[in-house]
């Protein structure tokens, strides 16, 4: 059973953590001023603290100084009535695990609680040792929620296959990513994987590139060389952007993939090839089939199994998993001691829509890593693109509006003019609102808590 020790000057506020907390099965202790919690510390065990920020000496941050010299493993949450910004970063970077203004709500605190006690070394917390970790990762593919675990069991399907696939997502998905796992989990993961990306290859060169060619074929071909199918044989060919490649060369490749057979450009001699032909577009096929734009007789040979890679936004519960990764990754290439992302930040984030997707989050992380000081990520370390608007139902009075956004944008940079932007729709909320921050907050579509530190970070009532 974790130990909590909750620390505050006010009775009731530490009687309701403390009920709080022993419904959900932890042993609490309660301490009424920073001086008391150090006795505690001194004599006794704990997995958690739990301290108010303002209280008479020494108050939330300077116990915090005190219990990161005494239990520098000790995950520190600091508690208090009077949001502040600049609170927020000073025990951040103090050390602390978390932040957090009053009033809260009950699940709200309850998931930082898990967090933090989640959090400490394995060998500091043997209560916790039995919690299995976030990181849900297949075959190099980082993700947890429904929607992954239906792809994990497709992958595990038709990797013993010789079947066609085709993978279709939007860009940043991971298309490539779940391309290679088919190919680590088949019969012909000893032989190569060679990605081809069509829209990179011009359609002059695309026979030459991907087929090979005789020396004299064309002006500067001075030897015999191979193709990329026949660097893939045996192995896997991954098309990329299928949907980018043009009616000639749909046609040539459909007779690859019907003969199972290449002509070098400039021979006569056809060569058999035994591949696996993986494909990933970004494009709907089948509507461009329908347009005329994509063969039919192609699409099916492409489409034996289709998989779908959902969006970031559809499984929103891979963020913090997706971001744990990333954090240990470039925290390592840039050797830098920052350990987690505050939860703050991590509130900001679950309410992006990522246009585009784990490709854009990974850039979120690392620029973040790259700017942080301290050792956990906060807001401010994170630049985000901007909300994604449905290009569909933008009519011709809102697209005049984007053109002057656009306008502002260019004469003075992105995240000032989105900053405005952001800070002129929190108003424009608020006086609808009737200034009450809670209607404002389902106005916008945000958490309450994100709204308000939003309102502190802008001097938004000041």
């Amino acid at each position: 059973m974790s130990k909590i020790l909750v620390v505050d000057d006010e009775l009731s506020m530490r009687e309701f953590l403390k009920i709080l907390l022993e419904d959900e099965g932890f042993a609490v202790e309660c301490a009424g001023n920073g001086a008391q919690a150090l006795e505690f510390l001194q004599g006794e065990e704990f997995d958690l603290l739990i301290s108010d920020i303002r209280m008479p000496p020494p108050d939330g941050l300077a116990l915090l100084a005190r219990v990161k010299e005494i239990k520098p493993t000790l995950p520190v949450v600091l508690v208090t009535a009077y949001a502040s910004p600049d609170d927020a970063v000073t025990a951040m970077k103090s050390g602390a695990f978390d932040y957090i203004t009053k009033p809260f709500k009950v699940e709200e605190i309850k998931d930082i609680v898990e967090a933090a006690l989640n959090s400490r070394p394995a060998e500091a917390t043997p209560a916790t040792a039995g919690i299995p970790a976030r990181t849900k990762e297949f075959e190099g593919i980082i993700g947890g929620s429904a929607e992954m675990l239906k792809i994990y069991d497709i992958i595990q399907r038709v990797a013993a296959t010789q079947a066609n696939i085709l993978i279709h997502g939007e860009s940043g998905t991971g298309k490539e990513l779940v391309a290679r796992a088919i190919h680590r989990l088949s019969a012909a993961a000893e032989h190569e994987f060679v990605p081809i990306v069509c829209s990179a290859i011009p359609e002059s060169l695309f026979e030459s590139e991907v087929f090979g060619h005789t020396k004299g074929a064309f002006t500067g071909a001075a030897a015999n060389r191979a193709g990329l199918f026949e660097q893939a044989n045996h192995g896997t060919a991954f098309l990329d952007e299928i949907g980018e490649l043009s009616p000639l060369i749909q046609t040539k490749l459909l007779r690859v993939l019907q003969e199972r057979e290449i002509k070098r450009v400039g021979s006569t001699e056809s060569i058999r090839i035994n591949i696996r032909v993986i494909s990933a577009t970004n494009k709907d096929l089948e509507q461009e089939v329908i347009a005329g734009r994509f063969r039919e007789d192609l699409f099916y040979r492409l489409a034996v199994v289709p998989i779908r890679v959902p969006p970031l936004r559809e499984r929103k519960g891979d963020v913090p998993l997706l971001v744990d990764h990333f954090l240990a990754k470039y925290a390592r290439l840039f050797r830098k001691d920052i350990r987690r992302i505050s939860s703050y930040a991590m509130e900001v984030l679950m309410n992006y829509d990522f246009p585009g997707n784990v490709r854009e989050l990974e850039n979120i992380i690392e620029r973040g890593v790259a700017m942080e000081n301290s050792q956990i990520i906060l807001p401010e370390s994170l630049t985000l693109s901007g909300h994604r608007r449905n290009r569909e139902q933008v009519d011709s009075s809102q697209g005049a509006g984007l053109e002057t956004i656009a306008d502002d944008v260019f004469s003075r940079g992105l995240e000032p003019a989105l900053a405005d932007l952001e800070r002129e729709l929190i108003v424009s909320a608020l006086e609808k609102a009737g200034h009450s921050k809670t209607r404002a907050a389902d106005l916008l579509k945000t958490s309450f808590r994100s709204l308000r530190y939003k309102i502190k970070k802008y001097g938004i009532g000041d």
